[in-house]
């Protein structure tokens, strides 16, 4: 959309230089007058108004373009919605199944140590600056980098990883329907008071291949009845799709696409049972766990110390690689939900809420998860670290064999499965707003067109069910692995690490925190002193970190191979995992060459001016009556092209300084 909002401010500020006592009253309105429109205080325009404009003669000055009537953003129906989604964006499968097993792999409870400084230096301030940066533009993952076209890219990179994000995603949803839905049979299927499973329990037999010994029944439900791997050869034998999976991947996309229909109005109501209710089965779990024979014995191999391992590097790069997994940072869900917040929301307050919420959930979910995996280890006389896996593998083999341990463990098994669903959605809502949000604010005019955004947003859904039927065949789950550990690798540390670094020396660290204290309109004197705290994370340990995370996954990858059970992926397919990767943080390279190809002058002037904010980046302070100078900007059109300015075009704004002074 054509922006004029340089000139326009420069007529504004005008009119209130030449009336002292209207520019006072100015600054206690939530709105401003801009190309004849009320702009709100988070840059909706509600309505249309005439505005007096003072006539500036200028032989440069270019015909203005039409410029079509803005959209109005919806806004979350209320604090706890904006919250309550952010919260279940957050809590995810990877704290129920990802946590605790790194947890007790990584030296028990001495893995909390690098995680909370992982968290302290990385995974707060970034969380942090997705936040702020969506509010205070009010724009999602594309469109918000008007604060710095050269990084645009980034944008795009944002949209792709939640691209790949979505589409494995949902087929974790489609197992849980599965085996939900198979949790109604009693006894449960993969129980040993089965008649099918009869002659598969002994005495002998364990949940993990590994060792050698015979199969669980758990393990031979999830991978000949559930994935049908057994009938695969690997990444090149997909075989034929699995129709029972297919179903209820349909259903999961259907059930997604009903709860997005409206927007945030819809998802954001829908957010008060599926962000809740995981947390009512976890204090459930919890009491029956502590209640088992053996749970002590589980709860202690969770937590047991093991001082040694934090001088190994893997541990810190686990406690890195959690805090990103968990918290979503960098895949664009977070800007976009934030960008429907009201301007004034207080984001530092919201961050620590969130962020402790979300680690303290992991945290709590793994006395439910190691308490009752206590029992069962006891129950069959082997070592806990027999029993426990990670993965899917602890979600649907481990955990499941655990409650058919259990008395009414048909209700238990419907009440986890329930959990596991409410938590999917609850983290696909996020991803998928990242996507829809970024699309609809390059392409306003399908807001206004409420058919023709339902008709988007179904063939997005039905194009992510075509795409995820390759992860439902026989050799579905090689395909899920691949893209499971690549969409969220390398590629995602370089898109948060340029991300980090331009907002902090490209838009300027102190203008960034400026704005967030601008939308926090009474920021109390301990939010000025921890913005101090996020300045120096921004600027110097964040990019530290993150280099080194980077570095390890770089050394790991090329030293280790990839590989699902006893399957080791081949050399071309995991090339092509590094190809996903790199086609997400390439964009930002992309993206950056347009951007200077667009600008002219010689090669300095074009990066200069392409990091340089587009006017209508500012309209949300143009209400600040001390800081309307610092946010005019000379006119740009932002268009495939700009224009150059002569001294002529500015005088009219140095003029207009004066007489405000």
């Amino acid at each position: 959309m054509q922006d004029e909002s340089g000139k326009a401010a420069a007529a504004a500020a005008g009119g209130a230089a030449a009336s002292p006592s209207g520019a006072g009253a100015a600054t206690t309105q939530n709105s401003v007058h801009l190309n004849g429109q009320t702009i709100t205080q988070n840059g909706h325009s509600p309505t249309a108004t005439p505005a007096t404009q003072p006539q500036f003669n200028s032989s440069a000055t270019s015909p203005a373009p039409s410029q079509p009537p803005a959209v109005v953003r919806e806004q979350w129906g209320g604090k706890y919605e904006f919250l309550l989604s952010c919260i279940g964006y957050c809590v995810g499968l990877g704290n129920v199944w990802r946590f605790p097993y790194l947890c007790y792999r990584n030296g028990g409870g001495v893995f909390l140590i690098p995680y909370f400084i992982m968290l302290f230096i990385t995974g707060v301030p970034l969380f942090l600056m997705e936040l702020s940066l969506g509010q205070y533009g009010a724009a999602g993952p594309i469109t918000v980098w008007k604060c710095c076209p050269l990084l645009k890219g980034i944008g795009i990179g944002m949209l792709c990883v939640s691209t790949l994000v979505c589409l494995y995603y949902n087929v974790i949803i489609a197992w849980t329907f599965y085996y939900l839905g198979s949790s109604f049979q009693s006894p449960l299927p993969w129980s040993c008071d089965a008649v099918a499973n009869a002659a598969l329990c002994g005495h002998n037999t364990t949940g993990n291949s590994s060792t050698g010994r015979a199969l669980s029944p758990t393990e031979i439900f999830w991978n000949e009845k559930v994935l049908g791997v057994v009938n695969s050869e690997g990444l090149h034998d997909p075989g034929p799709v699995r129709w029972r999976l297919a179903l209820c991947l349909l259903a999961a996309w259907i059930i997604i696409f009903l709860c997005m229909l409206k927007g945030i109005r819809s998802s954001g109501k829908v957010v008060y049972v599926t962000a809740t209710f995981p947390y009512v089965v976890l204090v459930v779990l919890i009491i029956r766990g502590a209640t088992l024979e053996g749970s002590l014995q589980g709860v202690a191999f969770y937590l047991t110390p093991d001082w040694g391992r934090l001088a190994n590097a893997q541990v810190w790069n686990d406690a890195a690689s959690q805090i990103f997994y968990s918290l979503g940072i960098g895949v664009g869900g977070l800007l976009s939900m934030a960008s429907y917040n009201k301007f004034d929301n207080n984001v530092i307050r919201d961050t620590l809420i969130i962020t402790t919420g979300n680690c303290g959930t992991s945290f709590f979910a793994g006395f439910a998860i190691f308490s009752i995996l206590g029992h069962m280890a006891w129950r069959k006389g082997v070592p806990v670290g027999e029993v426990a896996d990670t993965g899917p593998g602890l979600a649907f083999v481990a955990y499941p064999e655990a409650l058919a341990l259990l008395p009414g463990s048909v209700f238990w098994s419907i009440l986890f499965f329930l959990m596991l669903f409410m938590l999917g959605v609850d983290t696909l809502f996020g991803n998928m707003e990242g996507i829809t949000t970024a699309v609809l604010d390059e392409f306003p005019q399908l807001r206004s067109n409420t058919l023709h955004k339902s008709l988007f947003l179904g063939a997005l859904c039905f194009g992510f069910y075509l795409m995820g039927l390759l992860l439902v065949t026989d050799g579905g789950i090689y395909w899920f692995t691949l893209i499971d550990s690549f969409s969220t690798s390398f590629g995602l540390i370089i898109i948060t690490l340029f991300m980090c670094i331009g907002i902090s020396f490209f838009y300027g660290v102190n203008q960034f925190c400026q704005d967030i204290i601008d939308m926090i309109c009474h920021c109390p004197p301990w939010c000025s002193k921890v913005l101090l705290y996020f300045k120096a994370c921004w600027v110097f340990f964040t990019p530290f970190l993150l280099l080194f995370i980077l570095t390890y996954i770089f050394i790991e990858m090329y030293n280790t191979s990839l590989h699902y059970g006893s399957y080791v992926y081949p050399r071309w397919g995991k090339a092509l995992g590094v190809c996903m990767g790199a086609t997400c943080c390439l964009q930002i390279l992309i993206w950056a060459i347009v951007a200077i190809c667009k600008e002219t002058g010689t090669l300095k002037d074009r990066f200069q001016k392409a990091i340089r904010p587009l006017n209508s980046w500012r309209v949300n302070n143009l209400n600040s009556n001390g800081r309307v100078e610092e946010h005019v900007e000379p006119e740009r059109v932002e268009a495939p092209f700009t224009v150059t300015l002569t001294d002529m075009d500015f005088t009219a704004m140095r003029w207009d300084s004066v007489s405000h002074a």
